[in-house]
């Protein structure tokens, strides 16, 4: 399957109740998507997964465009993500990722000296090695016939470093912040070229269909500020600003880019001037405070702490009246702070989608 660089005819959007909320336009209800819609507390997604090996389900796009539907079929959600993952770009670096049972994604040979960037990829040629992507993306929104907006994700440089020299998950991060102490320049460089790749990558997915992207930035919290300000925001700014001008060349649609910084709310104010049309907040911020630290001028999407959904339906039905009337209906996408666990039960699930449509008409109304 040859990538075109703007598939047409896709269907016609009949819900773009998320875009509108991303973009600050008035809505009827207030939109909900979940993080980690696609995933494995539903049993027709552990069925669809069991005999894969994880990175080769990412790689099939009729995979993914079908993980992607999945809780589409079940609950009246407002957007879809694509079902991919945050270490397809490391891969695209030449860097070898392997998903370990029990213990997570883990890379054979993660980066331990300066010289390691040597055997990174330093021209990625996203086409040749993420067109499964753009392909699932492409699939999917025809797939989709217009029920929902189609978003697309890159994980964040410094995240995706972070990974690439821990070698997998970690509690401190202590290997990859070791890096920004002692070897501040080849950080910037690794950072740099992240930076590139993730923009030719997100520019990619709007050219195969995706309707709005999504920027991980889910290891923030392991930095302070002054680290934050140095080896983080730069690059989020900078990949706003290229994506933009880049589907400006390529005359695609520009569309709304959320900015997700895990436990950064020291960088509010900044990340609500980085050029992001959407802020998103993990659940420990109160929405008062993150909506008078961000302003006026942009949309905000979260921040139910996903515990909360062990919670009994009518308790959840509360909890997300009470968000609800922090953030405001307007301008807001309702959201989970971080990802649905694979425990989760899908009905409560189903009652935190549902609350969210129910309460917002009735604030709406009156």
């Amino acid at each position: 399957c040859s990538f075109v660089r703007s598939p047409k005819g896709f269907p016609k959007l009949k819900n773009d109740t998320f875009l509108r909320a991303a973009r600050g336009e008035e809505t009827e209800h207030t939109p909900v998507w979940c993080m980690r819609q696609a995933g494995r507390y539903l049993p027709e997604f552990r069925e669809t997964r069991a005999a894969q090996d994880f990175f080769a389900t990412c790689r099939s796009p009729k995979l993914c465009c079908e993980l992607t539907l999945q809780p589409l079929r079940r609950f009246p959600l407002d957007a879809a993500i694509i079902f991919s993952d945050i270490l397809v770009v490391p891969q695209a670096l030449g860097m070898d990722v392997v998903m370990v049972p029990g213990k997570g994604p883990t890379f054979t040979e993660p980066l331990k000296e300066v010289e390691d960037l040597l055997k990174l990829r330093q021209k990625v040629d996203v086409t040749a090695e993420l067109g499964y992507v753009f392909q699932a993306i492409t699939l999917t929104r025809h797939s989709l016939e217009g029920r929902v907006p189609l978003i697309g994700f890159s994980g964040a440089p410094w995240t995706l470093m972070s990974y690439m020299i821990e070698g997998g998950g970690s509690t401190t991060m202590a290997k990859a912040k070791s890096w920004l102490y002692r070897h501040p320049e080849a950080s910037h460089q690794l950072l740099r070229l992240l930076a590139d790749v993730i923009t030719d990558y997100l520019v990619g997915q709007v050219a195969a269909g995706a309707q709005a992207l999504q920027l991980f930035e889910s290891h923030a919290g392991h930095l302070g500020p002054e680290q934050f300000q140095d080896f983080a925001l730069p690059y989020i700014r900078d990949i706003a600003q290229a994506v933009k001008s880049k589907l400006k060349e390529e005359a695609l649609p520009l569309v709304p880019m959320i900015i997700f910084a895990k436990d950064a709310h020291y960088a509010l104010r900044d990340l609500a001037r980085a050029g992001y049309e959407v802020i998103g907040l993990d659940w420990t911020i109160r929405p008062q405070e993150a909506r008078a630290q961000t302003g006026k001028d942009v949309t905000l999407q979260g921040n139910l702490d996903p515990c909360a959904l062990y919670a009994p339906k009518e308790k959840i039905g509360e909890l997300v009246k009470k968000m609800l009337e922090g953030f405001g209906t307007q301008r807001y996408i309702a959201n989970l702070g971080h990802g649905l666990y694979p425990d989760m039960s899908p009905e409560h699930v189903g009652a935190f989608v549902e609350a969210v449509h129910t309460h917002s008409r009735h604030i709406n109304k009156h």
